[in-house]
């Protein structure tokens, strides 16, 4: 049985739907300094940060939010002490495998972004079979950014523009931000409206650069442990009082508005 979203979500928040963002990503941090600062290995952060994954998909699908991006783990991650490395692949592992029945009773698609190719296997087969069981779903896109990089996103768009024009099928003067956007990893994915980061930290750290270039961006002081359905309404409402200009006066703006909706 697949599950409807909306109700009482909608009702809790107090905003129409229409106020709502239709595709929200998260930079998912503090998990380790939130373990450190209880004296507990930053494993056990990363666990904890597991579950509010668990938490905030189920809210944001009851909201009717069409898409969610969680930065799980970035190509800089690969850096970082072997056992954590191997800690954070088990911590996938055990997650795909216990939520892949609740994703398809409830209509969430997986979907994955970044170099999967150098994934350990047992993820990465993990990871194919969620995607391919979920292909169909249309409640809610959940993308997991995975051994991710912008700038590593960025570059790989450029060579397939590169090839494109070398094989004689793309002309130099046709490349624009709609056949650059085809390029990327998931292209028929909207930009982010709004981009959310956890643990007070205002910087981007090289995630979907070319996506949020006109996203709204709001930074939450709770480690991403923390964060609750309380704290993603808290950002949900001041999203709903920013006034998105893209780069138009506010005038301008709120002209563009009210002919859409005329004609819509």
């Amino acid at each position: 049985m697949k599950h409807n979203a909306n109700g009482n979500g909608l009702r809790d928040l107090e905003l129409d739907v229409a106020e709502l963002p239709k595709h929200i990503a998260v930079i998912m941090d503090g998990n380790g300094r939130w373990a450190q600062s209880r004296g507990l290995p930053r494993i056990q952060g990363h666990r904890a940060g597991a579950k509010t994954v668990q938490n905030i998909v189920e809210h944001v699908r009851r909201l009717g939010i069409r898409y969610l991006t969680l930065f799980a783990f970035s190509t800089e991650n690969w850096q970082r002490p072997r056992d954590e490395i191997s800690g954070l692949m088990k911590i996938f592992e055990v997650y795909l495998k216990s939520e892949l029945n609740k994703m398809l009773e409830q209509d969430v698609r997986l979907r994955v972004i970044g170099n999967l190719d150098v994934l350990p296997s047992g993820v990465a087969k993990l990871i194919s079979e969620a995607q391919e069981r979920t292909v169909q779903n249309s409640s809610l896109d959940f993308i997991l950014a995975i051994s991710y990089g912008g700038r590593a996103e960025i570059i790989q768009a450029c060579q397939q523009l590169a090839e494109q024009v070398k094989a004689g099928t793309l002309e130099t003067n046709a490349i624009d931000d709609r056949t650059f956007s085809q390029c990327l990893y998931a292209p028929d994915v909207p930009d982010p409206d709004l981009l959310i980061r956890t643990s007070g930290e205002f910087r981007v750290s090289n995630f979907l650069l070319w996506q949020i270039a006109y996203s709204e961006i709001i930074v939450s002081d709770v480690a991403w442990p923390d964060f609750s359905k309380e704290h993603l309404y808290q950002a949900l409402r001041e999203y709903s009082t920013r006034q998105r200009r893209y780069g138009l006066t506010g005038e301008q703006q709120k002209a563009a508005t009210e002919i859409q909706a005329t004609q819509s």
